[in-house]
């Protein structure tokens, strides 16, 4: 056993063809094939539990509140609604109270990493309804849209945000009925989408996201003068509109633009989907550090089974694509002892923090895997 590191936290493409990655024949074909159906619920949840648990008794201080953490509880609070586990709930309650429901930042902060934790807060208010557990996050998000530069629209200049903070938006403004916070998610977004660095970060010929204007046509570029798509902040973006989609009505301005974007988005990376059933970290250069990473592939899993079982994707097309993803993660990423590995950790790009091995690990990782699994055991026989 290698010694594991536990890692804390050109031109636009213009044809989803330029995306297809170099593949030999046999291993494309491969890379199509149907697999078996999903696994039965009771199966996946298993491995979610092992995976969690190890986690859990490896970190019996719950950690801080930060954006990786508050990943790490956003997938445990999942996990706790499909298993009902009291001791989950225990765990991600602790953390909380430790915090006392507080922001990285204070309430004045503006910066969507920091309002990453008001997600499991969220969770947990659910729960265990109690106006304390959201005093913080909604007093932050509040002064964003009505009291602190209510006409500033460019906070989230990096596709990260969009996970992050979309969700509490959307989740408050359902909570209150107060269609602000809905109307100030979209601002928020429209910018990060179409006006952050010029043309904004969303390339429209492909489905996919730039990481921030550093990476638009004309700048950073792969070793091959390639573009640089980075699979996990794609996989931000899918999570993302995924919750976001869960928490607002159907007919609620701008859910159909959210739904078309994580069609496409859905759509574009299983184009590109691996024989192995992971995406590289680059999902425009198969040859800039190939390898199996877990986070962006979770992500990719989380958002397709989402897409599946809400009806937004054919469940014939697509299911091969998650239950692909889903044997992967097992197979490559899942130790004996529920450890995760081959995560890339804390970065922008492909080359953080680089190499990503089988003994690699982050906690948003394991919170992505844990929310992808939960959204699969949906899509499962019971």
């Amino acid at each position: 056993m290698h010694r594991r590191r536990l890692l804390s936290g050109a031109a636009a493409l213009t044809a989803a063809a330029a995306l297809t990655p170099t593949l030999p024949g046999t291993a494309r074909a491969a890379a199509r094939a149907v697999p078996p159906d999903v696994p039965p619920r009771a199966e996946i949840t298993a491995v979610l539990r092992r995976v969690a648990d190890h986690w859990i008794g490896a970190h019996t201080d719950p950690g801080d509140n930060g954006w990786a953490n508050a990943t790490f509880f956003s997938g445990l609070l999942a996990l706790q609604r499909l298993t009902g586990s009291a001791g989950y709930l225990a765990y991600a309650r602790g953390w909380a109270e430790k915090h006392a429901y507080g922001l990285n930042g204070g309430v004045t902060t503006r910066h969507a990493d920091n309002h990453c934790a008001g997600q499991a807060y969220l969770d947990l208010y659910e729960r265990e309804p109690e106006e304390e557990k959201l005093t913080a996050i909604e007093t932050s998000l509040h002064r964003m849209i009505y009291e602190d530069q209510p006409d500033k629209n460019d906070d989230w200049w990096w596709d990260d945000a969009l996970h992050m903070a979309m969700p509490p938006f959307a989740r408050i403004g359902v909570l209150r009925g107060d269609p602000g916070y809905g109307e100030k998610l979209y601002a928020l977004y429209d910018h990060t989408k179409r006006a952050e660095g010029g043309p904004g970060l969303y390339d429209a010929a492909t489905g996919l996201w730039y990481r921030d204007k550093r990476f638009l046509p004309g700048g950073i570029t792969s070793p091959a003068g390639r573009p640089v798509l980075w699979s996990r902040g794609n996989g931000w973006v899918a999570g993302g509109h995924a919750k976001t989609l869960r928490a607002l009505p159907r007919g609620a301005r701008h859910t159909a633009e959210y739904r078309d974007t994580l069609v496409r988005l859905v759509k574009a990376v299983a184009a590109v989907q691996r024989a192995d059933g992971f995406w590289n970290v680059n999902l425009a250069d198969d040859t800039h550090l190939p390898g199996p990473e877990t986070s962006g592939t979770s992500f990719f899993l989380y958002g397709t089974a989402y897409a599946i079982g809400a009806g937004l994707v054919g469940r014939d097309t697509h299911l091969p694509v998650a239950v692909r993803a889903w044997n992967g993660l097992v197979t490559t990423a899942v130790h004996p002892d529920g450890f995760l590995g081959h995560v890339q950790n804390v970065g922008d790009r492909p080359e953080s923090s680089q190499p990503v091995t089988y003994d690699s690990t982050a906690n948003f990782g394991v919170g992505a895997f844990l929310l992808a699994g939960t959204e699969l055991a949906r899509l499962a026989r019971s």
